[in-house]
Order: structure tokens, then C-alpha cells, then sequence
């Protein structure tokens, strides 16, 4: 690990286009749509004037369904990420943009193509949030349809993304050679063919992009299970967590981190950002009314029972969404918004565990739901909320936040203006992009990770020849 500093740490902030949850309130009549460019032109000049390190999307790769029909309850997808990326770069100077795109429903060499495509076009600025989807539901939009046994999707993307940085990498940095008389030209000894057989790719390639400004770009990854936590301390730059509780937090930071020593790594390389909501108001009682009232509208009734029902895999005719959860126990199920990778035995165990705690907290139908996904993680003054996630990154419970606010595309304006600042005055936010040596800076220089070691010699290579043997 390396060694604290006596200055304070930095925070790092994140902002995470509202859409494809179910607490996005898209019914109010100040969200816009979800399709419209001027929706992520307005998100995305609001998150460049705060001065965030990047702006993340989600990714829907099927409209979700519920009871055999298109679920209209919550947002229910997205246009395609990598023209997002591209459209986003095109109208930003600084501010990188990373999208989530699986490695289980794509192939290494065009996902490694468009994103070092975008990464040239935009400066350095790309990163990509590695998702594991590995079930039928939305296997079934695709020729292999959900042929990935739950067990091997890491298998898949460890070599996914070690194939991608070995393409990435194959350019030498001066492949492109200037001559005053033929003018640019490729030097053809100085890009590598790429050669790689394993459990779940077999290629002989040549890249056709040359190596980005960055290297490569910034790899995020979300994974919270065992297999998961150890692919990220492997091959992740970014962990978009969920414990954005403090103590939870803690926890899952000092795991995560230590496992980097044994794959030869620095704390320094690898952030750890929990997603979170939040919700300010002039005074403590007016930001906790205002949250009352967003968490009501998040988690309508119908939502509720169609969350409950997917929970439980099977329709509740007659469930009071104001009454207590059904007695009974979850049953097989098919494929459903909202829980469809869950298998029947972790939904009884999930099933119980949400009657334990509407038991003891006296929670309705509905509002177990809404503590369970519409629970806002600071809600405050500015100066409040400023503290809170001052202390959550001085005291190590993470290194900053994925904020996820709940209107499309006006939720973050009143964090830009009001807690930016007041991070600013406590001198753990930056003030401007870059520096008079560096005024453009590429993603990976923003987020202050260090330059990619490359595929042979990088801690998932060492991880996986380990692994192997």
C-alpha cells in the first residue's frame, strides 16, 4: 500500500445518468425524456461545470418485462452505449465518459475497437463498466441465447478484458511514424499480431486502432461477490460498489484493497465509488420531508407489488401494497424485471430476510420496498451533505460517489451548485481541470491512476497464470 499523506484526500465524483432502476421519478413534470440528446446535453454540461471526473450510463440491453408484459413502471431502457459515449464526447472538453457494456453478450476485438475508437476521438477520455450478465432473459436477444453457465461469466470476462488490453496494446506508441516525404505512415514492425486461446476465446488478430492517449481506457467493474471482488483487484481501476453506508463501506474497502497487494498492486490504482441518491433541503427537516416525499414517488404502489411479485415469482392477485408481505415462500420463475438473475433459493433467503425486517421496523409492503431501494444515502444541508462525504473518503470508506439523482436531466444541478462549493472550500475537491502542465487531461490522469503496465506483465495476467496452475 502506499503511504498516507498529510494532505487531505480528494474526492472523486461521478455522475450516473438517471434511468434503467426504478427510482428514476420519470412521471414528474420536470423530467424530460430519456431518448432526447438534449436531456444528455443538459446532464452533461451540468456534471462538466461541477468539475466531475466522468459521466456513467447504464445499459438496458432488453425492455424489462413483468407478468409476460413490457414492464412501464420504471425506465426501461436506453439507446445503445457507444454512440451515447461518442455523442457525449463530441459536445464535452474534460469530463471522460464511461458506459456499461457486458462481456458476456459482446466480442473482444469490436468492443476493443469501438472504445479505442472513441477513446482517439475524445482525447483519452473513455472508460468501460465490465458487466457479467449471464442469464437466459437477456440471452435470449442473442444468437447464443443464455449459454453461459452462472459460473463461468467471470471465466469469460477475465479473458475478455485481458484479451481487449492485449489488443489495445499492440501498437507500440511510435507505430506511427512522420516522414517529411511520405508523411505519416504505419510502421508495420511496430504492431503486433495478437494471438490468444483460452477457455472462452480462441483469435488471431491485428488491431486496426492505434494506441490511445491513455493507453487504454479505464476499466470499471461492479462485481461484489468473491469471484467478483478478486476479478476486480485483478483487472478494475474503478469498483462502482453499493455499500455506500459508512461502516459497510469501511468493510468492503479495506477487502477490497487488500487483496491488491497480492497481485502487485498500489491502493492508488484502483478507486472504490459507491453509487448513492441524495437529497438536500435548506434545513435538516426539510431535506428529510423532501426525501419522504421523493421515495413516494419512486415506489408507486403498483411498482411495489410488481417488485414484491418478482421477488416471489409468481402474480399476488389481491397483495395490499399498504398491508405485509405474503407468508409464503418464493417459487421457480421465469425471467422477470427487476430480479431475473436471482435463483430461488436466494430469493427464499432474500424473502425472509425482507419479512425479519418488516417484522421488526413495522414496514408495510410498500414501504419495505422503498427502504430497500429507494432509501436516499445523504440527505441534509449542502454543508451537511458536503461533510458526510468529506468523512466517508478522509476516513477510507470509500474514495468518492456515483451520485444518481432522480430527475432527468435537472438532478444534479442543485448538487453542482450548492455542495460543490462547499467541497471545494474544504479543499478535498479540485477547482479546475488539469494544470498549467497538463490543461488537457485524459480520464485516467483526472482520476489519478497510473499508466497501464500492459498485458503481459499487468496484475491480470500474473492473477490469472495463477489461477491456472
Amino acid at each position: 500500500m502506499t503511504a498516507q499523506s498529510d494532505q487531505p484526500r480528494q474526492v472523486h465524483l461521478v455522475a450516473h445518468f438517471p434511468g434503467v432502476n426504478s427510482t428514476t421519478v420519470w412521471r414528474d413534470p420536470a423530467s424530460a425524456s430519456q431518448i432526447d440528446f438534449s436531456s444528455f446535453r443538459h446532464f452533461a454540461a451540468t456534471a462538466e461545470r461541477g468539475l466531475f471526473d466522468y459521466i456513467f450510463l447504464a445499459e438496458g440491453l432488453r425492455l424489462r418485462e413483468h407478468a409476460g408484459r413490457i414492464h412501464d413502471l420504471d425506465v426501461a431502457g436506453r439507446p445503445a452505449t457507444p454512440s451515447i459515449l461518442a455523442a457525449l464526447a463530441s459536445i464535452t472538453e474534460h469530463i471522460g465518459v464511461v458506459g456499461t457494456l457486458s462481456s458476456t453478450f459482446n466480442e473482444p476485438y469490436e468492443l476493443a475497437r469501438q472504445l479505442a475508437t472513441i477513446d482517439h476521438l475524445s482525447g483519452g477520455r473513455v472508460g468501460w463498466n465490465v458487466v457479467t450478465s449471464s442469464d437466459a432473459f437477456h440471452g435470449a436477444n442473442f444468437r447464443r441465447g443464455g449459454f453461459l453457465d452462472h459460473g463461468d461469466r467471470y471465466v469469460r470476462a477475465e479473458e475478455f478484458v485481458r484479451l481487449a488490453k492485449q489488443l489495445w496494446d499492440s501498437w507500440a506508441p511510435d507505430a506511427v511514424v512522420a516522414d517529411a516525404e511520405r508523411g505519416a505512415f504505419v510502421d508495420p514492425e511496430r504492431v503486433g499480431a495478437v494471438r490468444f486461446s483460452g477457455e472462452q476465446f480462441d483469435i488471431a488478430a491485428t488491431s486496426t486502432v492505434p494506441r490511445s492517449p491513455q493507453g487504454y481506457p479505464v476499466i470499471v467493474q461492479a462485481g461484489d461477490s468473491p469471484a467478483g471482488r478478486d476479478f476486480a483487484a485483478a483487472n478494475a481501476e474503478i469498483i462502482f460498489s453499493r455499500h455506500a453506508s459508512f461502516e459497510e463501506g469501511r468493510s468492503f474497502y479495506a477487502d477490497v484493497k487488500g487483496r491488491l497487494g497480492a497481485v502487485g498492486r498500489e491502493e492508488n490504482s484502483l478507486l472504490i465509488l459507491p453509487a448513492v441518491s441524495y437529497v438536500l433541503g435548506d434545513t435538516l427537516d426539510d431535506a428529510r420531508d423532501r426525501s419522504r416525499q421523493i421515495s413516494l414517488d419512486q415506489i408507486g404502489p403498483e411498482t411495489a407489488v410488481a417488485w414484491v411479485e418478482a421477488i416471489w415469482g409468481q402474480e399476488l392477485p389481491g397483495l395490499d401494497p399498504d398491508g405485509p408481505l405474503p407468508t409464503s415462500s418464493p417459487v421457480e420463475a421465469t425471467q422477470r424485471a427487476g430480479q431475473a438473475s436471482l435463483g430461488v433459493e436466494q430469493r427464499i433467503g432474500y424473502s425472509r430476510r425482507l419479512r425479519e425486517r418488516a417484522e421488526g421496523e413495522q414496514l408495510s409492503v410498500r414501504e419495505v420496498v422503498i427502504a430497500e431501494t429507494a432509501r436516499h444515502g445523504f440527505v441534509g444541508t449542502a454543508e451537511s451533505v458536503a461533510a458526510d462525504i468529506d468523512r466517508h473518503v478522509q476516513e477510507r470508506a470509500s474514495d468518492g460517489f456515483v451520485l444518481a439523482p432522480h430527475l432527468t436531466p435537472t438532478g444534479l444541478d442543485e448538487f453542482v451548485d450548492k455542495v460543490v462549493p462547499r467541497l471545494q472550500e474544504r479543499g478535498v475537491f479540485r477547482t479546475r481541470y488539469g494544470s498549467d502542465e497538463d490543461p488537457q487531461p485524459t480520464l485516467r490522469s483526472t482520476l489519478g491512476l497510473p499508466e497501464p503496465l500492459g498485458p503481459d506483465t499487468a496484475p491480470a495476467a500474473q492473477l490469472a497464470g495463477a489461477a491456472r496452475a
